[in-house]
């Protein structure tokens, strides 16, 4: 008997959208649907591509992860690349273990996730 009250789970996915400031921008959500992370602004489509291989690329690597706290109080994480540069930041958590549990479907998500372009 199907659960309608169950969120049906689909692939996770990168979505490539134009902002309204017409710049590039990508979201990963994971297989829930939820948000789990976001990328900085890029001036070309090209540029936005670049970011999701590099998030595919780090995303299994542990320490290019910061984890951060805001002055709120609540918790969020950074994505680096190799040369330091940021590349995507999480949504805020309101603990830490909540946090690692985003940084988990990450590493486990990003290689895989598939692409949505909306552009």
């Amino acid at each position: 008997m199907l659960n309608l009250n169950t969120k049906q789970l689909a692939d996770p996915k990168f979505t490539l959208f134009n902002g309204n400031d017409r710049q590039f921008y990508f979201n990963l959500k994971s297989g829930n649907g939820e948000n789990i992370l976001q990328s900085e602004a890029y001036r070309s489509k090209s540029g936005s591509q670049n970011g999701i291989a590099s998030i595919r690329k780090n995303a299994a690597i542990d320490d290019r992860f910061e984890r951060r706290a805001s002055i709120d109080g609540k918790f969020y994480y950074v994505l680096k690349s190799a040369n330091g540069e940021i590349i995507s930041t999480s949504e805020t958590y309101d603990s830490t273990q909540a946090m690692e549990n985003g940084i988990s479907a990450v590493k486990k998500d990003a290689p895989y996730a598939i692409l949505e372009d909306l552009t």
